[in-house]
């Protein structure tokens, strides 16, 4: 029997995990996961009929991966749709809450009216942005990278990147526009230049491609009634056949015939095969001693720290309506977060009646230095900005800081060649692969992708085929 050790509890690994039992339920496997818990950042707490999401809240339904495993594991009828009110997102604007234009999809609107009497930008600014309905197409081969910050202000101008995509990307990917690769995160902006010329007119155009059309079963954002700790424990009931060791840091990896895995705890674990569900920068300490060149293309990817802080209010000590799902704060605001969600507004069950939770976001590539503080200064300056933003009256009920080091890979211009360098060297070593966000693609769905295919590759190594599932 063929001995395959995943390293790495988090969602990936997880996923990892449960594919290879779901295609070959007698397979020899070991889930070494350093910290206490399985999961990783996917942690839901509750205190006080509260329902507190510790890292992310919900994951994109138009990638299928994360919907199709949580309907193989019996999940189907746990999966919540955002609520159908107040669907709807505000920027900060010289201190004020501001609404999304409708239609406007994170650098660019598809409908007019709402973009030309949103106060979100300057006339000037407005006038800029509409420069795009004219501006020749940049002329590349069709795989050319850019950052986001630079094809922004391209099509669009200054006022457009400061103002709307910095927040709106920074958000998703908490990551410095002037290095974000678009390539990697955003292609289909860089295909809409090649395709229409103009974004604007790309985006007119697909907007009326779509009127009338059925949707999608789920709407673009889904969770689990309890919050996605219900993922975690699902995958966690699933592979109770495997030997889980919590707790056990890995500290060294040789190869031989096989592996040999040291572990902190001073023992050795043989095994034929490896999942390496870690972070680019663990998997290059790892790998350090057995390919130094694919552990130096592994180091060249960067990382950011972000951190989650659950606040509970009680209704009326907040003057806001809250009538959209939370937002986003630029950049160029010099305020202490990136962004809030206002969670029981969002999804139903986070918060009992009467009372608001607010998850805000602090961090991340822009703000280290916020990160970098202890977390009841952290906590206090979050606040402040939360009480003058949404004008609340007191104190919170509660608030529960979640720091996340090195946990948001960043996905940098040439970051697909980075990728696709570090595959073709892990070509040479085909009893190992690797799985996380920090290859091609950075969610929730994205990892559960990677961590099943890297699965499907062991499987195949082994020449067992994959069975359907």
């Amino acid at each position: 029997m063929r001995r395959i050790v995943v390293i790495g509890g988090g969602i990936s690994g997880l996923a990892a995990a449960h594919r290879l039992i779901e295609i070959d339920p007698s397979v020899d496997l070991t889930l070494i996961e350093a910290s206490a818990r399985l999961g990783g950042t996917l942690r839901t707490d509750q205190r006080d009929g509260f329902l507190l999401e510790r890292g992310p809240d919900s994951f994109i339904s138009e990638k299928p991966e994360a919907v199709a495993l949580a309907k193989r594991l019996g999940l189907e009828s746990r999966l919540i749709e955002t609520n159908s009110d107040h669907r709807r997102s505000f920027i900060v604007r010289n201190g004020r809450l501001r609404q999304v234009p409708e239609g406007f999809q994170l650098l660019a609107p598809s409908r007019i009216w709402p973009f030309l009497t949103t106060d979100i930008f300057s006339l000037a600014g407005k006038a800029r942005m509409s420069a795009d309905l004219f501006l020749p197409r940049a002329i590349t081969n069709g795989t050319n990278d850019e950052s986001l910050a630079s094809f922004v202000r391209r099509r669009l101008g200054r006022e457009a990147l400061e103002r709307m995509a910095q927040p709106m990307v920074g958000g998703i990917y908490t990551a410095d526009p002037e290095t974000l690769s678009l390539r990697a995160t955003l292609p289909r902006f860089l295909d809409m230049e090649r395709d229409h010329r103009s974004l604007i007119l790309g985006m007119l155009r697909k907007g009326r491609s779509q009127t009338g059309t059925s949707g999608a079963r789920y709407s673009l954002f889904l969770s689990f009634d309890e919050g996605l700790q219900v993922l975690v424990d699902a995958l966690t009931k699933a592979i109770a056949g495997c030997q889980v060791r919590l707790n056990t840091k890995v500290v060294g990896i040789e190869r031989h015939s096989g592996w040999l895995i040291k572990t902190g705890k001073e023992d050795t674990i043989e095994a034929d095969a490896i999942c390496l569900a870690v972070p680019a920068y663990i998997a290059a300490q790892l790998l350090t001693s057995v390919d130094q060149t694919l552990a130096s293309q592994l180091n060249k990817i960067r990382y950011a720290s972000t951190a989650t802080i659950n606040f509970a209010y009680r209704r009326d000590a907040i003057q806001h309506p809250l009538d959209g799902f939370g937002f986003v704060v630029p950049f160029v605001e010099k305020r202490s977060l990136i962004a809030c969600t206002f969670s029981n507004v969002k999804f139903p069950g986070r918060a009992p009646s009467g009372h608001t939770l607010l998850r805000a976001f602090a961090g991340g590539a822009l703000q280290p230095d916020l990160f970098a503080l202890e977390a009841p200064e952290m906590l206090r300056r979050v606040e402040h900005d939360l009480r003058e933003l949404l004008r609340i009256d007191g104190k919170p009920l509660f608030a529960e800081v979640s720091k996340w080091s090195n946990s948001m890979p960043q996905y940098e211009v040439g970051h697909l060649d980075r990728v696709a360098a570090i595959e073709n060297q892990l070509a040479q070593l085909p009893n190992l692969t690797l799985a996380g966000n920090a290859y091609r693609g950075a969610g929730i769905p994205d990892c559960i992708r990677s961590g099943e295919s890297a699965a499907e590759k062991l499987i195949n190594y082994f020449g067992s085929g994959i069975a359907s599932a």
